[in-house]
């Protein structure tokens, strides 16, 4: 998997600690987004209770993620939750020219990052090789 997740890198701007991850996955965008961006597709490999509203605004109820709304929705390209005590969590989907997706993952929080992100891309993409 290590040449489909690069290694994450941390940051720091002021109070926010930033983790960002890039995943160049062989699925193509349509084929990616339901994972990040429907309940059904989140509790594949993010957490086992997940409930949604998409859309700007909507309800995110992301198990031990906790609950908060999506700040984020552009169908195909962003969904973010943004978890009242977690931070926020974006995907950013962009179409790769060998046809597969390239997806730039970042969580922001005032806390520090949740501790098991590369653990749960890895499970993203063992979910999307089972497709």
């Amino acid at each position: 998997m290590s040449d489909v997740i690069e290694e994450g890198t941390a940051e720091t701007r002021g109070d926010l600690r930033l983790l960002h991850y890039l995943l160049r996955l062989p699925r193509p965008v349509e084929d990616v987004w339901p994972a990040v961006a429907t309940a059904e597709g989140l509790r594949e490999w993010l957490t086992g209770t997940v409930d949604l509203e998409p859309r700007l605004g909507g309800a995110a109820r992301l198990g031990e993620l906790g609950e908060g709304r999506i700040t984020a929705w552009d169908v195909e390209r962003v969904t973010e939750y943004t978890a009242e005590e977690r931070g926020r969590i974006r995907f950013h989907l962009e179409a790769a020219p060998d046809g597969g997706t390239t997806l730039r993952f970042t969580h922001e929080t005032r806390s520090g990052p949740e501790p098991g992100w590369r653990a749960r891309l890895e499970r993203l993409v063992t979910a999307l090789a089972r497709d």
